[in-house]
Order: structure tokens, then C-alpha cells, then sequence
């Protein structure tokens, strides 16, 4: 823009004074004109919001005559919302992302502007008690302070997953107010508001130009009542703070330690810089002479104190040191300043300083004191023409909205002028279904909801598109996603295996899947809430079930009577066997196991009755005769089928009444016993004798023999006294 030879009129309202300047555009140079300056009558002014607009109007139109009585009439102003109304406010968004494999790039956009409109609404409820109120606030940006998963700060959330997403956000917003107040008090003043600009942007404009905004630089506005903050990083200004103390606090702690009226205190205050020698004359009128350590030292402590509240500040908005500190404003002169700063900062000396408008490039000025408290003044009148902050009007599904254009706008930023929620806009997540496995509860997540469907001058969209001024935006709302929707197979692992043979066929027996105690089949489709069991069929039942075969069974019931009991075989109930041994359907199986099934029934015998009765049909012993091994058995029951008397291997039919009767033989053996099981040739040994032994021992018939027991018998000549052959 050129304004060759054109006057540029600017005003900086401050907390304690108006100053207006005449400034000349020159091929492409400026030179400062003129300057002029007036103190607010009361406190008109409180942290840059005018609250009251006909007195800070009279100080307007008082600063517009002096300088129209030198240069002629003005009637359009170039002015600053003031960086002290920028309201900062640090909120964070969480987002679940269990049910998918990472985060996408899509769902990033919308977890940021979350959190800002999260911001917006908290700041408004703070201030308001009324968070529907957050549409009085304009965000002119944010940065985002840090990313997390699961709780652990990341770097970038793009292809991350795990269970939470979240992100931490510090966005600035200025109060609507702040601007149409600002606006009010001009037209009081018979002025026109020509351009409009962000304090911090003028300021930042004429001292920090877009090629060091690569630089992570802090610029320091201290005025009379506030300190503004303005961050720039990564080639752009990242955040604005403020922090309500300033130069006046210095100023008081002088007018109380030295008895001082508070023009006296800022003379003073501005003579510590200047030498070495203080004249201060207090409200007693009584002159004393200083040195400047003996001023600065009792107010040292109010000096350390607005250093630690600004750097405090520029950290939290900045979460490290910035590489530099800028200090302008009348405020930045205050003695030991820098100093102080550049110790709770952690920075070199050199790296924290006041800067005036000799810094400015391209600026040209006579008869006027340069200082630091006309840069903000310099700046506003050339931000404001070079890079005027505008309303830009959009629609919205139909509804106008005007955008304050401090930086780039994008869609997302439209939507949130505009009030709707980014969260409501993008479909819900499909309701998940929690199941229960093996004990174990899962849940199953529903499909991601869609994103919303966004149309910007008739065509396709997305909210990280910018936008110009008149553009038609149509958001619709995302699809839901659906409902939780999986099959039995889909959340089992790997099937285990069991192999039987069964009537000598090898089986590979499939898992069992029982949903709600009911068998299933893998394909069974799952709902919220069901009790699920996957594991490998544990009897012969559950075999047979899983294999869908029929269970055998006994063409007709089969009962015998022992003593006047029933009783009955499971042989001939079930007739299964596991392992060449009866077996019930509820047999245990296990892998390698041999099954058959559905044989012809097996003839049942008295003593096959019995033992499975319990009843104690013979006794058995085992020893050794002569080295060779013998095995005995002797009945110890008398039987009788229906009155008649059978042996235990009679066979048995169906309704038989089986009676026994303990016979008189002992369950024990004696030595005599064992020759009912060998034989004795006695016909060749004639003339011999015979000598009996057990376990080396001799022996008679009688004596008890208990298993493993050593029976010799041995012939000898009754002469010779020798063993025969």
C-alpha cells in the first residue's frame, strides 16, 4: 500500500494516557511527524478496556486538537485493540481412539479445535458465569502446548494408537467489546476508524519483520498498568499473554519509600537511568541528593516481582525460554528490568533489552526524543495500513458471521465463530458391546463416526481449508457409525486341538462355543452383555454334541438284583468305552484317548455283576514255587441265581436275582494251598525225603503265606543226606 506524501494519523490508548502521531509514508520510508500526548482525568481505562467511553473520548478529541492545530484537520484514525484485552485460556481434548488401529490425520484438526472451543466456552464462563456467551469472544489464535497417548507427552499424533488421544491448546481470544467500545469512543471524537490492529501485531510488525519470526522471540510491551506478551516461533506469531502489573508498580514503591507524589516518582524513576546522581524533593518539600543504588535498592524488590510475573508468563505461554526478549513501552526503562528478567528466564544478558523506535527500519524522525514508548504508537499507524486487521463476513448454513482476521482463517475457525460444536459435528462412534470371555470382559468397539460434510462455495471441503471473504459454507453433520457388530470366531484366538480315535477312526474334535450357556455355531452373531465360553469339549458328551452325532444308547433298560437290591451295568446303559474300559457320557476325554461306541452289548456274568457291586468275589495271592511264579485265587462266596446254585462265570439275564453267601475259606493262604496250582511227581523219588522251606526257612503246610513269598521243596536220599536231582 502506498501513501506517498498522505498523513497517517495514529492513536495508542493506553491505561494512563492517550498518544496520538503524524506519520508520513515516503517512497516506501516513514517519518515520524509528530507526537502528542494526554493523561487520562480518572481511571477511564482498566486493563485496555475502555469503561468509560465519554471520558476517554474527551482525552481523544484533546490529543486530535493539539495535533490538528498544527497539521489541519484529521478525521481518520488508525488504531489498536489494546494486547492487554487478549484473553489466554489453556484447556485440553481428549479423544478415544481404542477402537481403531492409529490415528489418522482427519482426526487431528477436530481434537485441536476442540480444545479451543473448549477454551472458549471456559473463558467465557469464567468471566460470564454464562458459557453460552462464548460467541462474544474472537479467537485470534492458539498453539498447541503439547500432545499426549495414554497419558504420555508425544511429539505428533499422526499414526499413533493406543487407548486415549489428547492435546493441551493455549488460544487467545479478544472480547467483542473491546472493539465496538474502541469504535464508540472515536465517533464521540468526531473520528473515523480508518484500520484496525492488534497492539502486539504493531508492535511485533515494525521490530520483529515476518524473516525472524522463525525465531522463537518474546516481545514485552510494559505500559503503565500491564505488561502484553507476544510469542513468535516457527515463522509466526504463536500466542499473546498479558499480565496485570507494570511500570506503575515501580513507581509506587518509589512514591512510598521516598515520600513522593507519583509525577515526582515517575521523574525519578526515569532520572535512574539517566545518571548516577538522584535530586528527589518529597511532599514535605525537604530535597535530598541519592545516588542511584540507594533509589534502587528499597525497590528492588517491586522490580524482581513484575520480572517473575512476566516471565512466568512468557513460559506458560511459550513452555520453554524463548532464544530472545524484546522490552518496549514506557515501562521497559524501569532500572534493572532487563537484568532481572534475563535471570528468571535463564538467558544471557545481552539476550533480553529495550528497544525504541531507532530499531524501526526505514523510519525517519526530527525534533522528536526517540524511546521506547513509541514503538507501540509508530507501530499501530504502519501495521494498521500495511496489515489492517478485518472483518471478513462468511455464511454459515445461511447465518452471516464476521470473522476478526488476525491471521489465516480456515473453516474451522468459521465454525467456531459461528457456535456450532466441532464434536456434534462429526458422527458419534457405533455403541460398543461388552462381553464376557472365559471370564474376561471385552469390549467391542462400534465403527468410527463420520466427519462432517462440508461444502465451501459448492464444492467439496474439508475444515482445514481457508477461507476468503463471502464464502459460503454448508456443514452437515457426520454419519454415526455403527453398532458393535462381530461373529463368535472374530474375538477367539487360534482353536486348540484334541485328537481321539473313535471306532478306530481318527477325530479331529473342534472347540465348543456356548454363548449364554447355549452351543453355538463360530458364526454366531454377538450382542451386548453375552456370557461366552470357548474352550475344548471335557466328556464323551460334549463330544458327541460338538460333533453332532447321537448319543448311544441301550435298546431297553437292563436291570439285575443283588441280594434282593437292584442293580445295574453302565456297560449296558451306555455303551461306551474309553481307553478298553466302560465309560459314561459324562467321561472325562483327553487328547490320544481310544472311544468306541455303539457296540453289541457284552454277555454280563455273576462275577462281572458283582465286583461292579462291590462284593468281593475271590481272593488272590502271589508267591514263587521252586523259583517259578504262581498265582492263587480261591472263591469266597456261594452264589445262587433264582434259588439255583451258579459259579461267578455263569452268564446272567435280564431281571436275574443274584443271593450270596460268604463260604467258610479264609481270605488267606497257607504253604498247603500252593499245591492245588503245581505238581509233585513223587513216582520216581521212592526211598527219598523232603525238606520244605519258605523264604529259606523251614516251613510246615500251615503256616500263613503272604504275597511274594520263596516256596522250595526239596528230595534228598535218606543216606546220603544230599539233594536228589
Amino acid at each position: 500500500m502506498t501513501h506517498n506524501g498522505e498523513i497517517m494519523y495514529a492513536l495508542d490508548i493506553g491505561t494512563r494516557s492517550v498518544t496520538g502521531l503524524i506519520l508520513k509514508q515516503l517512497n516506501g520510508a516513514f517519518e515520524l511527524v509528530d507526537v502528542e500526548s494526554r493523561e487520562h482525568k480518572e481511571r477511564s481505562m482498566m486493563d485496555g478496556q475502555i469503561h468509560n467511553v465519554a471520558a476517554v473520548s474527551d482525552v481523544i478529541r484533546e490529543t486530535k486538537a493539539a495535533l490538528e492545530e498544527r497539521h489541519g484537520p484529521l478525521h481518520k484514525v488508525c488504531a489498536a485493540a489494546a494486547g492487554r484485552s487478549l484473553k489466554t485460556q489453556r484447556a485440553s481434548m481428549e479423544l478415544d481412539i481404542s477402537g481403531q488401529p492409529c490415528v489418522f490425520e482427519g482426526d487431528i484438526p477436530p481434537l485441536e479445535l476442540g480444545a479451543v472451543q473448549k477454551a472458549q466456552h471456559q473463558l467465557a464462563f469464567e468471566t460470564e458465569r454464562d458459557s453460552d456467551k462464548s460467541l462474544q469472544y474472537h479467537c485470534v489464535g492458539y498453539s498447541v502446548v503439547a500432545y499426549y497417548v495414554d497419558g504420555q507427552e508425544i511429539g505428533s499424533l499422526l499414526d499413533q494408537s493406543g487407548e486415549k488421544a489428547s492435546v493441551d491448546v493455549i488460544a487467545t481470544f479478544l472480547p467483542k467489546v473491546v472493539v465496538e467500545s474502541l469504535i464508540s469512543a472515536l465517533q464521540r471524537a468526531d473520528l473515523e476508524l480508518e484500520a484496525l490492529t492488534l497492539e502486539p501485531i504493531a508492535a511485533i510488525n515494525v521490530l520483529i519483520p515476518p524473516s525472524m519470526r522463525r525465531l522463537n522471540v518474546a516481545l514485552v510491551d510494559i505500559g503503565a498498568g500491564t505488561s502484553d506478551i507476544a510469542i513468535t516461533d516457527l515463522g509466526t506469531v504463536t500466542a499473546y499473554g498479558m499480565v496485570p502489573i507494570a511500570g506503575d508498580e515501580v513507581t509506587e514503591a518509589l512514591s512510598d519509600e521516598f515520600l513522593l507524589d507519583f509525577p515526582d516518582a515517575e521523574r525519578v524513576k526515569r532520572d535512574l537511568t539517566a545518571g548516577n546522581t538522584i535530586l528527589v524533593t518529597d511532599i514535605l518539600g525537604m530535597e535530598t541528593e541519592y545516588q542511584a543504588e540507594e533509589v534502587t535498592a528499597p525497590i528492588r524488590p517491586s522490580i524482581e516481582h513484575l520480572a517473575a510475573e512476566i516471565s512466568s508468563e512468557i513460559l506458560t505461554l511459550n513452555t520453554k525460554p524463548p532464544k530472545a526478549v524484546m522490552l518496549v513501552g514506557g515501562g521497559s526503562m524501569t532500572p534493572e528490568i532487563a537484568k532481572h528478567l534475563s535471570e528468571a528466564l535463564n538467558l544471557p544478558e545481552n539476550r533480553v533489552a529495550p528497544r525504541d523506535i531507532e530499531a524501526i527500519k526505514n523510519l525517519s524522525y526530527e525534533g522528536i526524543q526517540p524511546g521506547p514508548e513509541l514503538v507501540t504508537p509508530v507501530g499501530i499507524a504502519i501495521a494498521a495500513k500495511e496489515h489492517p486487521v478485518e472483518y471478513i463476513p462468511v455464511y454459515v448454513n445461511g447465518r452471516s458471521i464476521r470473522l476478526f482476521d488476525v491471521k489465516t482463517l480456515t473453516i474451522g475457525d468459521a465454525v467456531l465463530a459461528s457456535g456450532l460444536s466441532i464434536r456434534t459435528l462429526y458422527g458419534r462412534p457405533g455403541e460398543a458391546a461388552v462381553i464376557t470371555l472365559n471370564g474376561r470382559v471385552i469390549s467391542i468397539p462400534g465403527t468410527r463416526g463420520e466427519a462432517p460434510v462440508i461444502i465451501q462455495n459448492g464444492r467439496p471441503a474439508s475444515i482445514k481449508d481457508s477461507i476468503t471473504p463471502g464464502d459460503d459454507l454448508t456443514l452437515e453433520k457426520g454419519k454415526d457409525g455403527n453398532p458393535a457388530s462381530a461373529a463368535f470366531k472374530d474375538i477367539v484366538d487360534e482353536p486348540p486341538e484334541m485328537k481321539l480315535v473313535i471306532n478306530d477312526r481318527e477325530y479331529l474334535i473342534p472347540p465348543m462355543y456356548i454363548q449364554n450357556g447355549r452351543q453355538v455355531s463360530s458364526e454366531e452373531a454377538l450382542k451386548d452383555r453375552d456370557d461366552l465360553v470357548f474352550r475344548l469339549p471335557e466328556n464323551l458328551e460334549e463330544v458327541w454334541n460338538v460333533m453332532n452325532w447321537k448319543i448311544p444308547v441301550s435298546s431297553a433298560h437292563t436291570a439285575y438284583y443283588v441280594d434282593n437290591k437292584e442293580a445295574s451295568l453302565p456297560e449296558m446303559l451306555y455303551p461306551f468305552s474309553r481307553n478298553d474300559r466302560p465309560a459314561s457320557p459324562q467321561e472325562p476325554v483327553r487328547t490320544g484317548d481310544i472311544i468306541t461306541a455303539g457296540h453289541e452289548q457284552k454277555e454280563v456274568t455273576v462275577r462281572n455283576l458283582l465286583e461292579h457291586q462291590g462284593i468281593q468275589t475271590t481272593a488272590q495271592q502271589q508267591v514263587f514255587f521252586n523259583e517259578e511264579t504262581v498265582d492263587m485265587e480261591k472263591t469266597i462266596v456261594e452264589v445262587q441265581i433264582n434259588g439255583e446254585k451258579a459259579g461267578l462265570d455263569d452268564p446272567l439275564s435280564s431281571g436275574d436275582h443274584v443271593t450270596t453267601e460268604k463260604t467258610m475259606s479264609s481270605l488267606d493262604f497257607i504253604v498247603q494251598d500252593i499245591f492245588s496250582y503245581v505238581t509233585v511227581d513223587l513216582q520216581y523219588h521212592t526211598g527219598k525225603t523232603w525238606n520244605l522251606t519258605k523264604n529259606k526257612e523251614p516251613a510246615s503246610f500251615t503256616e500263613p503265606l503272604h504275597g511274594g513269598d520263596q516256596i522250595e521243596l526239596e528230595l534228598f536220599d535218606k543216606d546220603e543226606k544230599r539233594f536228589a536231582d
